[in-house]
């Protein structure tokens, strides 16, 4: 059984978004604080994380900041409030894999976790992507370039993964976000996205991973 574990400090909210996580089928644990939360993410093996930013102790950001540096590597969707647009960059910096602002639809927080457990999933099975100089190991999530490894969060994987296997075309932010984030986040994140991949690739002078066709989308160049 899949296994959630739903950190939030609103009791009543936390315990019906676990009642209703385990009416679909999910196994849940709830902490409603950020140490207990922390506590529970890096000692149980959990397959995806609801962590909300606002929390006492410690906040989300925190936590997830926490968990990715002793390499914990579970898909995290943070909850964030409405129009927090520095909580949602935050937290995506951190390591978050996916944010859902609040209110939000459960049948979506639903298919969010879902569409992180099957990518968690297909990781599991990964090799290595190979364009040039430019190495992506999709199972350990790092890049290679000239030597170099650069670790790389899952979502920077997903994307690097997508612009590899299009090489040559030219890709709309839409159809990126479709084909990464599985539609419904603004556009500016695949901007966002794009810039962590440039100043973790292009290390060397006049080195252009990513390329901007301006009015159309993107284009990986290797």
């Amino acid at each position: 059984m899949v296994s959630v574990l739903v950190v939030d400090d609103e009791v009543l909210f936390a315990r019906t978004l676990a009642a209703g996580l385990s009416d679909q089928g999910f196994d849940v644990a709830v902490a409603h604080d950020g140490k207990e939360g922390y506590r529970l993410g890096r000692k149980s093996g959990f397959d995806v994380i609801v962590l909300d930013v606002m929390l006492p102790g410690l906040t989300g950001v925190e936590v997830c900041r926490r968990l990715r540096e002793e390499s914990v590597d579970t898909p995290i969707l943070m909850l964030t409030a409405r129009g927090a647009e520095a909580d949602e960059t935050n937290a995506l910096e951190t390591g978050a894999d996916d944010y859902l602002r609040k209110p939000f639809s459960f049948p979506v927080l639903v298919a969010r976790c879902r569409a992180l457990l099957r990518r968690g999933s297909a990781a599991s099975g990964w090799m290595e992507l190979t364009s040039g100089d430019l190495v992506l190991d999709r199972r350990r999530r790092v890049a290679r370039r000239g030597g170099v490894e650069v670790r790389l969060s899952r979502r920077e994987t997903a994307l690097l993964e997508y612009l590899m296997k299009s090489r040559g075309r030219v890709l709309s932010k839409e159809e990126i976000l479709e084909q990464v984030w599985g539609g419904g986040h603004d556009s500016n994140l695949v901007e966002v996205y794009v810039a962590y991949l440039r100043k973790k690739l292009d290390l060397a002078p006049g080195t252009s991973t990513v390329r901007t066709v301006r009015g159309h989308g993107y284009r990986f160049q290797g």
